[in-house]
């Protein structure tokens, strides 16, 4: 794969976890552990995202 094909697809899953973050904010029966659990994986993304991008 790719470093741009790769790059692409973080940013697809970084996209896809800020809709279900998003999404689950407005759900009030949304369990906080399991909503900080995908700002965590957000994040990760994002800073791989970064980590790529200035290599």
């Amino acid at each position: 794969m790719s470093l741009t094909s790769h790059l692409q697809e973080l940013r697809r899953k970084h996209e896809a976890l800020s809709s279900q973050v998003e999404q689950a904010q407005r759900s009030p029966a949304m369990d906080g552990l399991m909503l900080a659990d995908l700002k965590k994986q957000k994040l990760k993304i994002k800073e791989e995202i970064t980590r790529l991008s200035q290599a």
